[in-house]
């Protein structure tokens, strides 16, 4: 499926600059706009909108079955991967940011942000213990 192929490949220069040019002062201007994750997102509402109803009422009353059985579909997987792929790059964005204000190294921060790339949960938990030690040792 096309949109499924299409959302991570959207994401990838966003992550590029946050992990390999952090420094770059192309970096920060480009990441500043709220709608870095907007691309992935493209493909989440391209593939949920067809099947609004359907993907609403699952929603509406989560079943285990129900979504079980949605996100067996080509449309179901394709429009969580492209919710999973825009929201860890708005929370690598914010991680990205809050790092430089804290005044944490972009050499600890890009590989978090890798991290984050493919477990995003472990990836967060990581950068908040590394910001928690950074705020601590400036107080």
């Amino acid at each position: 499926m096309i949109l499924f192929d299409l959302a991570f490949p959207l994401a990838v220069p966003f992550w590029a600059l946050m992990v390999l040019a952090p420094n770059w002062r192309w970096t920060p201007r480009v990441m500043a706009s709220p709608w870095v994750p907007l691309l992935p997102l493209a493909c989440y509402f391209a593939l949920v909108l067809p099947h609004f109803g359907e993907w609403g009422r699952a929603m509406l009353s989560p079943d285990l079955g129900v979504l079980q059985t949605l996100l067996a579909t080509p449309w179901g997987a394709g429009l969580v991967w492209a919710h999973l792929i825009a929201f860890d790059l708005f929370i690598a964005r914010w991680m990205y940011f809050e790092g430089r204000r804290v005044g944490l190294s972009p050499w600890l921060v890009s590989p978090i942000l890798v991290l984050t790339i493919f477990l995003s949960p472990f990836g967060l938990v990581v950068f908040l213990v590394a910001r928690s030690a950074r705020l601590r040792s400036r107080a």
